[in-house]
């Protein structure tokens, strides 16, 4: 209680700092930070070079004046230009430097029209093309790179020196169909974290911020900080999205699904996020080009830019060390590949120590009788990834990506048996293999197509040695997924775009159990195959305050002849200046999913499956969704408001992980969820606090179980995150404290905890809850120069600060004294981790 107290009260303590500091008086601050101050004010661009402007320090403008009033006071105060390309975009570039002066003429493919309003721009310049396309812009020197950017156009990279070898150089722009979806909430908690049109929220890592506990860029970690989301048991392999199950949310990689998300049993993203430009999270009214996923869709996506430069790095925490190394080849194509690897073979840091346990606690990697010991544990993970670019012509891209995932465990099982000691090998793999190849074709100004042609492999396997009863028993899990995606895109006016599609894909699970004494082999393998047709319509009005998608997805799967057609809709409105609101909704279907037939399989250690739906005892998952959202953004406020209704039908008891009466029952049926996600954010000059909270109630409704309405396994009631961001120049800190009431557990008739046949007397299910989750979290990162190209990243986080023992889970057995026992799963203790980085 006294932790609890120190705790509330430090933060109240950091947020009146917080608002102490917003109301400072007028003295010199940064010129970034008025730059800053001044976007938010007049929603506006600045396009600068950090360099031109480090060190220089002036006293903050009157808040009385204009825009153009207060870009006039900064001309006169500081060594700058300011050029208004537009009403809202302004170029910085410094006075009475020797400079020269290119030209060129920017140019359409369709028609040679030209290109006009088109942004020209070095790190220290910029301009805009005229009517007739033509621009001149002034450059320091011959090496500089020049870029050009347009919306509808790719951007363009091109060194100075190519404008010097002709009068005024001809450009020829690449058309881009983009998609209408707009940013509506910039830095919905910290920088790199938006809002879009759709409902959906992007995560830019391309420069973003800092959350707590976290050092680095963990994608499937960073999207646990939104309202909504958590995983009960700390992983991020069991995230649950508006308490949905992890098997139902869809996992993207650059299109590809991805069967397997997580290294050391789910602890640690697989995905390099050094990596990754962007991720899109869709909790409801997601894009009809996604099937799958009756919970959410969670995509990422790498870049589609061709590198001109170099690019690499190289970088080390508690756990792994990783390299990346982005390279062009020729003008017309990069290669990039990257390579990730445990380091738990040469040293077991405390971080290890802490991850090790709570990853492989309860399973018999630690646990076994009493005249069997386990030795020579070994766990290991790497992966790697690989990406090449090839722009073959001004209209056509090509695309090819691999990613490999390897999990691997060993141990030993030792005895003694008639003075002869025995030893057994043990071993769990966990591993996903997906290779895909794009082509994308920009057929003209208005229409863009692309097609992609993939495969996912994902295998768990174990080899659990029964060294007293001379027995092995071998058992595989696998998945294999082929699969096409056709996706085109017709602008049919400035407002209006048509998004059509299909999409083909062949999944196959086996699920092999192995016994050599006595000798059993069974092998149990399906396969469906899917067809989906889509289409959708995007409107954006012309004042930008009104975006509408709507459309619908057919399935058709051949194994059950089955037809569904699944409606989607997202709309958004903007009024008042300040105030939007959103209304979201789909219908969805999923044949996947992942079930627990025992808590002992696979060495007790990754015991879920995946299974396919047979149409019968393993129905067709479907769900259904709507929300309506209000938000409210002025002056540095956030204020967001998420109403949802829920309902998920086709959930089978075997994959929702009982450990009580219902363990080993069969049947199927479905959850319902009600609740509100609250979201409340402060931003200052440097400092961004939050507070989220969601409400939730969950509850089951199966057919045939003795028991069959009741609270869902994952009936987190209340869930509170309170945090807050900082950034000073080249130093960023974070800090934050999570709170949830517990999950919901069934407990033994007290003083009647034993039948009659020896089994755990329970109680009504999910009728009592745990005790309360509680961590707080902080991390730190500091950016610093090792030369003029090369710089490099240091950080240290520590995960539960006050090394709380939270039980994320808890279960019931008879012990050997013929007693029921409490078995209880904690979560990661007192966790630190430092990393260090350099980039070249």
């Amino acid at each position: 209680m006294i932790q609890y107290k120190i705790t509330v009260l430090f933060t109240f303590f950091c947020f009146l700092f917080c608002e102490v500091s917003a109301q400072s008086t007028q003295d010199n601050i940064s010129l970034i930070s008025i730059l800053e101050q001044t976007q938010k004010k007049f929603n506006c661009n600045f396009s600068y070079a950090d360099s031109d402007l480090k060190g220089i320090v002036l006293i903050k403008p009157s808040e009385e004046l204009n825009l153009k009033s207060t870009i006039s006071y900064l001309e006169n105060n500081t060594p700058f230009i300011y050029t208004f390309l537009n009403d809202a975009t302004i170029t910085l570039s410094r006075k009475n430097e020797q400079t020269q002066t290119v030209c060129g003429t920017l140019k359409s493919p369709v028609n040679d029209e030209p290109v006009a309003n088109a942004t020209i721009q070095t790190k220290s310049n910029a301009t805009i093309s005229n009517q007739n396309g033509e621009f001149k812009l002034v450059i320091k020197n011959s090496n500089e790179i020049i870029t050009v950017n347009f919306i509808g156009y790719k951007t363009i990279f091109l060194s100075a020196n190519d404008f010097l070898d002709s009068p005024c150089k001809s450009i020829t722009m690449i058309p881009e169909v983009q998609y209408l979806n707009e940013v509506v909430l910039n830095d919905y908690l910290i920088k790199g974290i938006d809002k879009k049109s759709d409902g959906s929220i992007s995560i830019d890592y391309t420069d973003f911020g800092i959350l707590p506990g976290l050092i680095e860029p963990d994608l499937l970690q960073t999207i646990q900080a939104l309202p909504g989301i958590l995983s009960v048991q700390e992983t991020v392999s069991d995230i649950n999205v508006r308490g949905g199950t992890n098997d139902q949310n869809l996992i993207l990689w650059d299109g590809i699904k991805m069967y397997q998300s997580g290294h050391f049993l789910g602890l640690i993203s697989a995905f390099n996020p050094y990596l990754t430009k962007n991720v899109q999270l869709i909790k409801n009214g997601s894009s009809t080009v996604y099937g799958d996923g009756v919970s959410s869709v969670i995509a990422m996506n790498t870049s589609n830019e061709i590198n001109t430069e170099l690019d690499a790095s190289i970088g080390t925490n508690m756990i792994s060390a990783d390299a990346y190394i982005d390279t062009p080849i020729g003008k017309k194509s990069s290669l990039q590949l990257s390579v990730r690897k445990s380091m738990s073979e040469i040293l077991e840091t405390p971080t290890y120590n802490q991850f090790f346990d709570k990853a492989f606690q309860d399973s018999e990697v630690v646990n076994n009788s009493e005249n069997i010991f386990n030795t020579n544990d070994e766990f290991s993970f790497y992966d790697a990834s690989l990406r090449w670019l090839y722009q073959f012509t001004d209209k056509d891209l090509i695309k090819v990506n691999a990613l490999v995932i390897r999990n691997n465990l060993d141990f030993q099982e030792n005895t003694k048996i008639n003075l002869i000691n025995l030893s057994r090998e043990s071993n769990l793999t966990q591993n996903n293999s997906a290779a895909g190849i794009s082509y994308q074709r920009n057929w003209n100004d208005f229409f863009k197509s692309e097609i992609l042609l993939y495969g996912t492999n994902y295998t768990l396997e174990a080899i659990n040695s029964d060294i007293v009863n001379d027995q092995r028993l071998l058992q595989e899990n696998e998945v294999l997924e082929s699969g096409v995606k056709v996706n085109t895109l017709l602008q049919l006016n400035s407002s209006i775009n048509l998004k059509t599609g299909y999409q083909f894909n062949e999944t196959g699970i086996s699920n092999l159990r192995d016994v050599n004494n006595p000798v059993f082999r069974d092998l149990i393998k399906e396969v469906v195959r899917t067809h989906g047709i889509f289409s959708e319509i995007e409107y954006k009005s012309k004042d930008s305050n009104t975006h509408l998608n709507i459309g619908a997805r057919a399935n058709y799967f051949e194994k059950f002849d089955t037809f569904l057609v699944e409606p989607r809709i997202s709309f958004n409105h903007r009024f008042n200046n300040h105030f939007t609101v959103e209304v979201l909704g789909e219908l969805k279907s999923q044949i996947t999913s992942q079930i627990i037939e025992s808590q002992n399989d696979f060495l007790g250690v990754e015991n879920r499956k995946w299974i396919l739906s047979n149409d019968d005892d393993i129905p067709i998952l479907k769900s259904q969704q709507v929300s309506l959202g209000l938000s409210y953004n002025h002056n540095n406020w956030l204020i967001s408001t998420d109403f949802y209704y829920k309902h998920v039908d086709g959930i089978i008891a075997q994959s929702q992980g009982f450990q009580n009466q219902l363990e080993f029952q069969e049947d199927h049926g479905s959850y319902t969820v009600k609740g509100v996600d609250f979201l409340i954010n402060k931003s200052f000059k440097k400092l961004s606090a939050w507070l989220s909270y969601s409400f939730a109630e969950n509850n089951y409704a199966f057919n045939t179980l003795t028991e069959r309405d009741f609270p869902n396994n994952i009936d987190i009631r209340h869930n509170v995150n309170l945090a807050l961001s900082y950034s000073f120049k080249k130093f960023k800190f974070s800090s934050g404290i999570n709170w949830h009431s517990g999950i919901p557990t069934t407990r033994p008739v007290f003083g009647n905890e034993i039948n009659e046949d020896n089994t755990i007397n329970y109680n009504h299910p999910n009728t009592e809850t745990i005790e309360d989750y509680f961590r707080w979290d902080a991390s730190a990162i500091y950016n610093f120069k090792l030369s003029k190209k090369i710089s490099a990243t240091a950080g240290l986080s520590i995960w539960n600060i006050l090394s709380s023992e939270n039980t994320v889970n808890n279960y019931y057995r008879i012990n050997p004294e013929n007693n029921v026992e409490e078995v209880r799963q904690l979560g990661l203790g007192f966790t630190p981790n430092a990393m260090f980085r350099v980039n070249f």
